[in-house]
């Protein structure tokens, strides 16, 4: 528990910088999805190194392993992380309930996997390294997308980053996750893990990941046809 007083602690501090500080001359309106990218950035990168520097130091790594220590923290670095989120969304977007879902289910299946059953580490810091390794990059579109239209220079970085962002987007969520859920499926349908995570427990995981992955992939499907809208209009335009 000490561990999530502090990294909390952490987040939220790095929150109120980005929110008095490092954004304190952008608008209203976006400066509380500015301060929550600028935590992100402290999540997403970082998370995917500790993840996989966790699960490659478990020799005995697997879907049912117990947890180790560095895979708790890494588990608590992200709940706290969550936690924070999901407060700035109670407090600046209460309508986005998408959001407030996926953080919930999110906190659901970490805290689970942490304090419940303490097993199946290797699996969900699997699935928080796909879903982290294009963080960096979302998080650099995000802020440049929302500045786009009042800032030359963030109107070229969204138009730089669309195309590379999606595409890596797509296959870590739309090939890489769906195959990851897949071993996942099967090694928990063979009942290997029935003695140490209860069925009801990897069930719910399951559920959540299939959810969140398709959630992800309709939302990418949608940029990359407002992608390919905006780049015909741009066409019609220079053949009339």
């Amino acid at each position: 528990m000490e561990n999530l007083f502090l990294f909390f602690s952490m987040f939220f501090t790095i929150y109120l910088i980005g929110y008095f500080i490092v954004f304190r001359n952008w608008s209203p309106k976006i400066r509380p999805e500015a301060a929550s990218c600028f935590i992100s950035f402290a999540h997403g990168t970082p998370a995917v190194f500790l993840a996989t520097s966790a699960i490659l130091a478990d020799s005995n790594r697997g879907f049912a392993a117990p947890n180790t220590e560095p895979e708790n923290s890494v588990l608590d670095f992200s709940i706290s992380y969550f936690t924070m989120d999901l407060f700035h969304y109670l407090a600046f977007c209460p309508g986005d309930l998408l959001f407030i879902g996926h953080h919930l289910a999110t906190l659901f299946v970490f805290v689970t996997c942490r304090y419940l059953v303490s097993h199946g580490a290797c699996a969900i810091l699997a699935l928080l390294v796909l879903a982290e390794l294009t963080s960096a990059c979302q998080n650099a579109w995000t802020l440049a997308r929302a500045r786009r239209d009042d800032v030359v220079l963030a109107a070229k970085l969204y138009g730089l980053l669309s195309p590379p962002f999606y595409a890596l987007y797509s296959i870590v969520r739309g090939v890489l996750g769906p195959c990851l859920v897949y071993k996942m499926c099967v090694f928990y349908m063979s009942g290997e893990a029935s003695g140490v995570i209860p069925m009801w427990v990897w069930v719910s995981w399951i559920v959540v990941v299939v959810m969140a992955i398709s959630v992800s992939i309709l939302w990418i499907f949608n940029l990359w046809v407002e992608f390919f809208r905006e780049r015909m209009g741009k066409l019609e335009k220079k053949v009339t």
